[in-house]
């Protein structure tokens, strides 16, 4: 009976470490149709509305039937207003950064997690190469408005910099509440053999190149620049530029 009950209860936990990870997995990807509350979710009237910007979304999004219509980005003023559905980057052709560079933009999240049950984050991304394919390869930091944030890339294989769960940082603003606004300034740098992320003002991440140009991450952090978002935000992006960082 005791080797019945180990046995009932080995397969009991098994079951659950399988969904668990499979829930994690699915939660990376956001993907539509997963497990979570608030699964990819297209918008209304949906598209890139705004001249000279283009965007693809992630191979997961994609493979779940959500396209770069299932997102939404527009002009309201000095502002690009990004909604999504499905996660989504969005970047301009004739954007590029080579050398010593810093991108920068300040995001306003209107109305803290309108669109989702549990933060999801939102920043910037660079050295991206062969954009809008398969192989396409960048680098983003980005932020919750919960005090977090996280820096990962895609390889073309998506990879995690500082874990699954990002960290926390008292940079990071944190909003008053679901529904209230919270505002992040983000700067993605690269100054001699390091890559370094700032969130209002502080440096919160700093990698040596080599640790991100390598098989499976970067072919190289020269390439084209832009906006990254998680699936289901609803974000304002203002004093997007990017800068040559000079000696």
């Amino acid at each position: 009976m005791a080797k019945k009950s180990i046995i009932v209860g080995s397969a009991i936990v098994l079951v659950a470490l399988l969904i668990v990870i499979f829930v994690a997995k699915s939660r990376f990807v956001g993907g539509p149709g997963s497990p979570t509350a608030d699964g990819s979710r297209a918008v209304t009237d949906g598209g890139i509305k705004v001249s000279g910007w283009v965007g693809t979304v992630d191979a997961a999004e994609e493979k779940a039937g959500m396209t770069i219509d299932s997102a939404k980005l527009t002009q309201e003023g000095d502002a690009l207003h990004a909604t999504t559905g499905p996660a989504t980057t969005y970047w301009m052709n004739n954007a590029p950064a080579s050398g010593d560079y810093t991108v920068e933009a300040t995001f306003n999240e209107p109305k803290y997690m309108n669109l989702n049950s549990h933060p999801h984050p939102y920043g910037i991304f660079i050295a991206g190469n062969d954009m809008g394919t398969p192989n396409q390869t960048g680098l983003y930091c980005a932020a919750f408005g919960n005090g977090k944030y996280i820096v990962r890339g895609f390889g073309p294989a998506p990879f995690m910099m500082n874990g699954f769960f990002g960290d926390a940082n008292d940079a990071v603003h944190r909003a008053s509440g679901r529904g209230q606004p919270v505002i992040q300034h983000i700067v993605l740098s690269v100054k001699g053999s390091k890559v370094e992320c700032a969130i209002n003002g502080a440096a919160v991440a700093s990698y040596e190149k080599a640790a991100l140009v390598t098989d499976g991450k970067l072919k190289s952090t020269d390439g084209l620049y832009g906006l990254r978002f998680a699936h289901n935000t609803e974000v304002l992006v203002t004093g997007l530029t990017m800068t040559r960082n000079t000696q």
